[in-house]
């Protein structure tokens, strides 16, 4: 893996690695900040209903990326995370083709509580 991607439990530290702590209508990496939230909150939704989910991130060699697959009970969730709009919105076509079986979903500002609670 040349690249890897970090998330953090609080989003205040991520913040206080990076030295930016600007209101949320001056940042620009909202979406980055969004993202890590969900899947903090999921892990912390995971381990309170005590289920063993297993949380990846998948990219290709072509930056084909899903930002969130779950492996629960032998099956596969594909995760798309989006705090803006997207025109996005089916699985990655290498993913799909890796892992037809799969399922896909969108996680954005107007569903998210389903997700994380």
């Amino acid at each position: 893996a040349k690249s890897s991607k970090w998330y953090f439990y609080d989003n205040g530290i991520r913040n206080a690695v990076i030295q930016d702590f600007r209101p949320a209508t001056m940042r620009s990496d909202m979406g980055m900040l969004w993202e890590n939230y969900i899947i903090s909150e999921r892990l912390k939704r995971n381990a309170y209903a005590v289920e063993d989910r297993q949380l990846y991130f998948w990219r290709n060699y072509n930056q084909q990326e899903v930002d969130l697959v779950e492996s629960y009970a032998g099956q596969l969730s594909a995760v798309e995370i989006k705090y803006g709009e997207s025109s996005r919105r089916q699985k990655p076509k290498a993913f799909d083709l890796a892992y037809p079986d799969a399922s896909f979903s969108i996680v954005d500002r107007d569903n998210y509580l389903e997700f994380i609670c």
